[in-house]
Formats: structure tokens, C-alpha cells, sequence
């Protein structure tokens, strides 16, 4: 295996906290220096998305081969954030670029694709440029939806959305709307038209060729909300009629019927998933006008959740889902030879996913990690069989001690198993520990095995530290999610407790030091923990939490996904019952909360209004904003800062020592 100079040069953009912040926090808190990756179409250069100063972004292009390295672009992140970068041809990129925009009423997030040469130069927006006469602005910039293998232009196709002009005097206003196709020259900006800009169409999927084969439709109401309701189309083969290929039914976060992700041109079907036997399955479906429909994977104990592709077609060559780890299973026999013969090199290292691929396949960009190793990037050659180490994600704890991460199992109060994930500081017996409960985000998500930087963070610091996936996670099956985690809260929450009840049974953790820290949904967990039982946990730490469900409701009044979250959340006693900030006078322990206030998925007034709420009642509370962030709290020095409060705050709340 060789080793890439590559990772000298990128350590230049490394980012480095305030200087008040601990070493643990700085190296901990710093974001993964590789944010996104990808490979040219020759194998020679990737094009790295690189966490720089502050919240801001660069993009770094280097030779594998040389080690040479130079920084192309770079964006502050306030507010325009560089989120992904991809080869066009072997000398130029495509990359997205997002921003959050408050209008005065709504915080709103904005897209816009450009195209840019690998030294940086020729910058050019890739979207339909609105005028003057334009009745409105696209908030989504578009999306490459093929690369155009084969071609030596450095065309694409990509979906857009086109706003119809204001034509009153005017025989040159445009009157197209709605979603399209075109074309795009990334050099000229030429564009050509190919598939009629529709109101209703949400989705196309190409096939990897340059043939736009499905197309996804879903209607609105007089009031401009989205309808619960997907209809798919397909085109066969050399003809331009849609035919209907099935109808997705939404109820909230659930789905019912066959959802399409990609097109084999080859085989000329469609994969997607739909349900089978209460779990998620993945299938084909012929686009020949036949209909026949196979079952490729399936599983009776959890759900098959992704579709693994490779190569500038994105051509699918297996499916993943986890137990107690993430697992693949190829189709390709080739690509699962590679596979196996990597995982063998690198033992240590279990976690392995090819993440691009040159043109011909000949060269493979991997990833390899595990729970103790945040990962490295590898280019493999198949036709020399080296294996070169590219970079480093976490170059920072390279020489940190990290906590195997144990897959468990605890017994809710219902005898219903819970599987969840422990992990003990480093050298520990694992006994009369402080311990932490870390609910996952989401609800509908769920925590897997490998390298976890808040969770390893608190072990570093002497916490066993429990991440459950409580009922209301995702992954395994119809009757474990329930009615989500908002519906069904008092099941996902008591899940919660109880895995705090379960640490102390097990004589891991000391009753009188138990605390919750939790992200997002796992900051509603933490919060609404303290409803349901004050007297469990004695400090509650949450970030960018929800913390009233109608508030949730009304935030996305304005938006078209508004029935979907109406539906998610449900009418009824729950609501109240399931709003932390409408149970404030029941808190017992003391309440660290972390927003940004630019969050566009919870309102920092969410945050504020359960510190309003707390203060009121007379309680413990500490709410702390952070300016020009969103909901990640995208900022290496932010993040330090963040873990050195928590840490304080749990140490103070638990009768701690100070911290080494």
C-alpha cells in the first residue's frame, strides 16, 4: 500500500479553533477535512470538498499520482456554502453552491450548479438566468441528473425548474414552467432543450446514457401544498411516450407502493424499493412494457435501505442495510472480488465503499473506516493492483486514542428489545461511569456502528455513552417505526429512559450522573425525557431541538410540504402532551440548549421559546445562539466551543471533577 503525499498539502486548510478551546474539543469539534470527493473521468486528479476556515469551504484539486495539490475555489459559507464538486471532464467541474436567504418572513435556501476549469478560471453559472420580466426567482439552481459518458464535451444533463415571465406588451416573454430537462454545454453555456418543463413534475431519472427513462409527477392544491400522491412514468426503450409505471401514496413520513432510483439501461428496468413482509425491499421492474417485477433483495429483520452504484453512469451494482453494521450485498461479481480482496488489505478498516470511479473503472476511489478510525480515502488501480492512500477525513486524531464502539441490546418496559450502540471511554471497566443517553436525530433515521464525533468526544471525556435506536428509528420494518416519533412519542421517548434505566442496571453508569445529550430530534428526546421522568436524568443538553410540535407545524406553513408534516406530527391530546415547552413547570434538571439562527429545519425560535418557557417556571436554563449558522452548526471553532460547554455544563450538573 502506498501513501499519498497528497495529505501533507491538504493539511494546509485544516482548521483550527480559538485558542481558548481545549485540545480535545479543537480536535474533536474540527469538521472532517474531506466534506465530499470525487475522481476526473481519466483516474488522475480528485476534486476535494475541503473544510476551511470558520464555516467556510475550498476546493482542493490533487494528483494522486504526484502529490500535487492547489486550492481552486473557496466559499465563506456566509452565506454561499461550496456542498459538492464533480468532474465534468478531465479538466473541469461542476459544483453546487447553497445559501440560506432571510426574506423577512421565512429563512429560505437557494441553489445555483456552476462550472469552473480545475485551475479555478472561466466560472460560469450553469441555470436558466431569470430578467426583468421573470414572475418569480427558482430557488433550486438544478441538478446534474447524467454525465454524458462518452462524450468529450463536457455536456450534461440537468433538471431545472423555469420561471414563466410577466408578458403584458411583449412578444418575447417566455411562458414555460415547471421542471425540465436540458442539455448543457459546461464550456459554452449552450443549451438544448430535451425533455418540456412541466408544473406538476417533481423528478427525472436518466439512465445513465444521456435518455431521460422515468418521470415523477405530484400535484398541489388551490393553496399550493404538495398532494400525498406520486405518480411515475416510464419511457421504453427509442420511444417518447410515457406510460404509467405506478403510483406512490404518502402519509406523512411513510410511503406506500414502488419508488424508483435508477435505470438500467442494460438490462433496461428499473430499480427501486416498495414494501414486502413489513420491511423495505429492493426491486427491478421491466421498462419493456412487460411490467415484471422481481425481487432482488429482501429481509425479514430490517429494511433494505440503499442501492450501492458506481462509475460516471452510476450504474447499480448492489443494495446495503444494517444490522448490527452497515452490509452490502453486489450483483456485480467483479466489483465484489475488488471488494473482498480490499477488505482483506485493509483488516482494520471494515467499513469500505467505493465512492467514484474513472471512466473506464480502471481506477476505484474508496473509502475505508471503522468505529475507532474516522477513515481514510484510498485510490485503487486495478490494472497495477496498488492501493494508495489519498487522505486522511480526521487528520487531527491520528494519534488520539478512540472507544471501540459495542453493538448491544436492552429490554424496553414492555420486554420489547432495543438495539442500540455503547461505548465506553478508553481503558475503562465500564463501571459506576457518568453516563450519557445519545438519541439519534431524525425520528426517521437511525444510528449505526462506526466513528461517531460527538459520541466519541463524550467517551474521551469519561462517559459511557448509550446511542439507542428507539422505536420510531427507521430501518427496521413498518411495526418498529410505529407512527413515527412524533406520533408515537411516549414509545420512542420511553425507549429513551429506558435505555437510561438499563445503564444503571447494568452498574455501568452511577445513578446520580446520568445526563441526555441529543441533536435535533434527539434534542426534542432529551428534552421530553425530562417530562416523562424528572428525576432521571440530571442535566439535559440539547441542540437545535424541537421543542412544541404545533410550532414544528406552523414553520412550515409556507412551504408545499406542509400536509407532510401535518401528517407526521398528527391532531390530537399528543401534541401538547408530546411539546417540551408546554411542560416546562415539570423539569427537575438543568437544560444547556445550542441553535443556530439560520436554521431552516428547526427555528432557533423553537430554542427560544423553551428557554422562555423554563425561565418562567423558574428552572435552570442556559440557551446559547450561534450568528449565520444553520442546522449542523457547520464551524469548526463553533463546534470547540460547543463541546467545551458541554463538557463544563455535565461536569458542573454531575458533581464532576474538572476536566485534565
Amino acid at each position: 500500500m502506498i501513501r499519498s503525499p497528497i495529505a501533507a498539502a491538504a493539511l494546509l486548510l485544516t482548521t483550527h479553533p480559538a485558542e481558548a478551546a481545549s485540545d480535545a474539543a479543537m480536535r474533536f469539534g474540527a469538521r472532517e477535512d474531506v466534506q465530499q470527493i470525487s475522481l476526473s473521468p481519466d483516474g488522475k486528479r480528485v476534486a476535494v470538498v475541503q473544510a476551511a476556515a470558520g464555516h467556510g469551504m475550498a476546493l482542493l484539486i490533487a494528483s494522486p499520482d504526484t502529490g500535487a495539490a492547489h486550492i481552486a475555489l473557496q466559499a465563506s459559507g456566509d452565506p454561499d456554502h461550496l456542498t459538492s464538486c464533480r468532474w465534468a471532464t478531465n479538466d473541469r467541474l461542476t459544483c453546487r453552491i447553497s445559501m440560506i436567504i432571510d426574506n423577512g418572513t421565512d429563512k429560505l435556501s437557494y441553489s445555483r450548479i456552476i462550472a469552473v476549469d480545475a485551475d479555478g478560471k472561466n466560472l460560469k453559472v450553469l441555470v436558466n438566468q431569470t430578467t426583468f420580466r421573470s414572475l418569480g426567482v427558482a430557488q433550486d439552481g438544478g441538478r446534474v441528473i447524467d454525465w454524458q459518458t462518452g462524450r468529450q464535451d463536457g455536456s450534461v444533463l440537468m433538471s431545472q425548474v423555469y420561471v414563466p415571465e410577466y408578458s403584458t406588451g411583449t412578444h418575447l416573454a417566455s411562458d414555460r414552467e415547471g421542471l425540465g430537462v436540458d442539455r448543457v454545454d459546461t464550456v459554452t453555456l449552450k443549451r438544448t432543450n430535451v425533455e418540456t418543463p412541466q408544473r406538476d413534475v417533481v423528478e427525472y431519472i436518466s439512465d445513465g446514457q444521456g435518455t431521460v427513462r422515468i418521470m415523477a409527477t405530484r400535484g398541489s392544491d388551490s393553496r399550493g401544498y404538495d398532494k400525498n400522491t406520486v405518480r411515475y412514468l416510464y419511457r421504453a426503450k427509442g420511444s417518447r411516450q410515457w406510460q404509467a409505471l405506478g403510483t406512490v401514496t404518502y402519509n406523512g413520513d411513510v410511503s406506500s407502493g414502488f419508488v424508483p432510483v435508477a435505470v438500467d439501461s442494460e438490462r433496461d428496468v428499473a430499480y427501486g424499493f416498495d414494501a414486502a413482509n413489513g420491511h423495505t425491499a429492493l426491486f427491478s421492474v421491466a421498462l419493456d412494457g412487460s411490467g415484471k417485477r422481481e425481487s432482488l433483495l429482501a429481509r425479514n429483520d430490517v429494511d433494505i435501505d440503499d442501492v450501492v452504484r458506481i462509475g460516471r453512469q452510476n450504474r447499480v451494482v448492489g443494495a446495503s442495510f444494517v444490522t448490527d453494521r452497515r452490509q452490502v450485498e453486489f450483483f456485480d461479481p467483479a466489483v465484489s472480488k475488488i471488494v473482498q480482496s480490499l477488505s482483506k488489505a485493509l483488516p482494520k478498516l471494515p467499513l469500505i465503499s467505493i465512492i467514484d470511479a474513472s471512466a473506464d473503472e480502471n481506477r476505484l476511489l474508496l473509502f475505508a473506516g471503522s468505529d475507532t478510525d474516522a477513515g481514510h480515502y484510498y485510490l485503487f488501480d486495478k490494472t497495477t493492483h496498488q492501493l494508495a492512500e489519498v487522505l486522511l477525513v480526521r487528520p487531527q486524531l491520528t494519534d488520539v486514542t478512540l472507544s471501540p464502539v459495542k453493538p448491544i441490546s436492552f429490554p424496553a418496559a414492555d420486554g420489547t428489545m432495543i438495539p442500540a450502540y455503547l461505548t465506553l471511554p478508553p481503558g475503562s471497566d465500564g463501571k459506576n461511569l457518568p453516563g450519557v443517553v445519545l438519541p439519534h436525530g431524525g425520528p426517521d433515521a437511525r444510528d449505526e456502528w462506526g466513528f461517531d464525533w460527538l459520541a466519541q468526544f463524550l467517551a474521551h471525556r469519561g462517559y459511557a455513552v448509550l446511542q439507542p435506536n428507539f422505536r420510531g428509528s427507521t430501518g427496521y420494518g413498518e411495526a418498529y417505526f410505529a407512527k413515527n416519533g412524533f406520533q408515537s412519542w411516549q414509545t420512542a421517548i420511553g425507549d429513551v429512559t429506558d435505555g437510561g434505566r438499563w445503564l444503571v442496571k447494568q452498574g455501568i453508569a452511577d445513578p446520580a450522573k446520568l445526563a441526555i445529550v441529543g441533536w435535533s430530534y434527539g434534542g426534542y428526546a432529551a428534552l421530553q425525557s425530562n417530562v416523562v421522568d424528572p428525576a432521571l436524568f440530571k442535566a439535559v443538553i440539547a441542540v437545535a431541538p424541537v421543542t412544541d410540535l404545533e410550532t414544528l407545524r406552523m414553520e412550515h406553513q409556507n412551504f408545499t410540504d406542509f400536509y407532510t408534516v401535518d401528517a407526521q406530527i398528527g391532531r390530537g391530546v399528543h401534541v401538547r402532551a408530546g411539546s417540551p415547552a408546554q411542560n416546562a413547570a415539570r423539569f427537575v434538571a438543568p437544560v444547556l440548549m445550542f441553535h443556530g439562527d439560520t436554521d431552516v429545519n428547526v427555528g432557533v425560535g423553537e430554542s427560544r421559546l423553551m428557554a422562555s418557557r423554563l425561565k418562567g417556571a423558574g428552572k435552570s436554563v442556559e440557551l446559547v445562539e450561534y450568528h449565520h449558522l444553520d442546522h449542523q452548526l457547520d464551524d469548526s471553532n463553533v463546534r470547540a466551543e460547543m463541546l467545551d460547554k458541554m463538557d463544563a455544563f455535565l461536569r458542573t450538573s454531575l458533581h464532576l471533577p474538572p476536566a485534565p
